[in-house]
C-alpha cells in the first residue's frame, strides 16, 4: 500500500545513496577558477517523474539570466555548464505497479509535490554544506528546471527569479 510517508522516505533513501557521488563533483566545482563574467550559479535539477530519474547541471549566468562562457586562452577559468550528477533513479517502482502509483499519485499530488521538493531541496543543501559550498564567492542557487523560484543556497531561503536576476 502507498503512503506519503513511505513514498518520501523511499526517496531520501535513494538519494541518500547518491550523496558521495554529489558531493564529491561538488568539491571540484568549489576549486573553480570562475569567469569575473559569471554574476551567479544555477544548480539545476532536471526531474523526469515517469522514470524517477533526477540530473543536476550548473550553468554559469549574467544578471541578465544569460549563460556566461569564456572564450578566453587561460583554460583555468571555467564558464558555461556542467554536470554535477548524472540521471540517477530517486524512487524504484516495477511496471506493474505503475497504475496504482500514478493514480496515488494524482489524489495526493499537492502534498507529495511540496514534500518532493523539500526532499530534492534539502539534500542538494546538505551535500552544499559537506563539499564546502559556501566558500564561492559567487551567490549560488537550487532551482528546478522551468521554475519561477530558487533556493539561495548562501542564505538558505526561497526567493523569486525576478529578485535573484535584479
Amino acid at each position: 500500500m502507498l503512503s506519503v510517508d513511505g513514498y518520501i522516505k523511499s526517496i531520501k533513501s535513494n538519494l541518500d545513496r547518491q550523496s558521495d557521488l554529489l558531493v564529491e563533483n561538488l568539491k571540484k566545482i568549489v576549486t573553480y577558477n570562475f569567469s569575473t563574467d559569471i554574476d551567479l550559479l544555477d544548480f539545476s535539477a532536471f526531474i523526469e517523474p515517469t522514470r524517477f530519474e533526477l540530473a543536476i547541471r550548473l550553468f554559469s549566468m549574467d544578471k541578465d539570466a544569460n549563460e556566461v562562457f569564456y572564450n578566453g586562452t587561460n583554460n583555468t577559468v571555467f564558464a558555461g555548464s556542467i554536470d554535477v550528477l548524472p540521471e540517477v533513479a530517486y524512487y524504484h517502482l516495477n511496471e506493474i505497479q505503475l497504475n496504482d502509483f500514478f493514480d496515488f499519485y494524482e489524489q495526493n499530488e499537492e502534498t507529495l509535490a511540496l514534500q518532493e521538493q523539500k526532499a530534492f531541496t534539502d539534500w542538494f543543501r546538505g551535500c552544499w554544506k559537506k563539499a564546502g559550498g559556501s566558500s564561492i564567492d559567487i551567490p549560488s542557487y537550487f532551482v528546478f528546471s522551468d521554475d519561477y523560484k530558487s533556493y539561495d543556497l548562501k542564505n538558505n531561503q526561497w526567493v523569486d527569479d525576478e529578485d535573484k536576476w535584479s
